[in-house]
């Protein structure tokens, strides 16, 4: 493209597309303004302030009731000689390195099965589906009966089969493996999108498939689990990202304290014992940007050794 026998750079287009600022121009900017200031004085007070806030306070020796204290980087000091601070970011790890992978195959398994063509499958997707809307304080106040050691259902079932069942969340062994099969209570909603990922792989290719002898296995190797794979990586990020952030279920099923012998205190509820009981909210600041770099090197990390493997051409 030429202007006077001379090729058109970059800026020259930018300058022919940039308009001045017409009257119209400035009312509709004013108007959109206008009906964007709640939006936007709420981006600002409730999430640019208090993160910006709490970038400041992990910096210094702050409680709720007291004046704050610059003191540097006294908090992350103290943080790498907290025993507990370890533990907690152990049973994060133990937990999410289990639960990411097991919700995924179960989220997997059951997209596979609701994707059948059998009559009342609009029932069994609802079924399925019906527990990931379950308020989570619920749905852990349901599982603290299931895990009873005594009467709970699934000692009940164990005993069926002649196995005696462990104490559960009453057993420091047991307790972080009762949490990780809880959390596949939830995946109603992967199941959802797993599910609309496996009714977009075509059809044509599983004849081919079919006509060139491949069996079960083959097929699903290559050419569902190519088409599913942006899916996967989704599944896999967000996974890994509310894993680190597990808090309520474990609060809810242990009081808040991480029992039992600290087995299930989780990052999250150790930053909240700092922030809301022990009343150190300069400390739990300096935690939570830890549990922030963390979570960002996890996701990079993911990125950098998976986003080359996904397959975009079903999408």
């Amino acid at each position: 493209m030429t202007t006077a026998g001379q090729p058109v750079t970059g800026a020259v287009l930018r300058l022919r597309w940039r308009r001045p600022w017409t009257r119209q121009s400035i009312n509709n900017f004013l108007w959109g303004l206008l009906f964007t200031f709640p939006t936007i004085i709420g981006l600002v007070w409730l999430v640019i302030y208090p993160v910006t806030a709490s970038l400041y306070y992990s910096f210094t020796s702050y409680s709720i009731f007291g004046r704050y204290k610059w003191i540097g980087l006294s908090n992350y000091k103290a943080l790498l000689n907290d025993q507990n601070f370890w533990i907690s970011l152990y049973n994060t790890i133990y937990f999410v390195i289990f639960s990411v992978p097991l919700g995924i195959v179960v989220a997997l398994i059951l997209a596979l099965l609701l994707n059948m063509k059998v009559r009342g499958m609009a029932i069994y997707r609802t079924i399925f589906y019906l527990p990931s809307i379950v308020p989570a304080v619920a749905s852990a106040v349901v599982w603290s009966y299931v895990f009873n050691p005594q009467y709970g259902i699934l000692n009940n079932l164990l005993r069926l089969i002649g196995i005696n069942g462990p104490g559960w969340l009453a057993s420091p062994v047991w307790a972080k493996p009762a949490l990780i099969i809880m959390s596949t209570w939830g995946v109603g909603s992967l199941m959802i999108i797993l599910l609309a990922g496996l009714q977009d792989v075509p059809q044509e290719l599983y004849d081919a498939a079919l006509v060139d002898g491949a069996t079960w296995w083959p097929r699903f190797w290559h050419v569902t689990i190519p088409f599913i794979s942006p899916h996967l990586f989704f599944a896999l990020v967000t996974g890994l990202i509310g894993g680190f952030q597990y808090f309520t279920q474990v609060h809810v099923l242990t009081g808040g304290s991480g029992g039992p012998a600290r087995s299930t205190l989780v990052y999250a509820l150790y930053l909240y014992q700092n922030a809301f009981q022990f009343f150190k909210m300069g400390y739990a600041s300096a935690m939570a940007w830890i549990l922030f770099v963390i979570v960002v090197l996890c996701t990079l990390l993911v990125f950098r050794n998976l986003s080359g493997r996904i397959y975009y051409g079903g999408m």
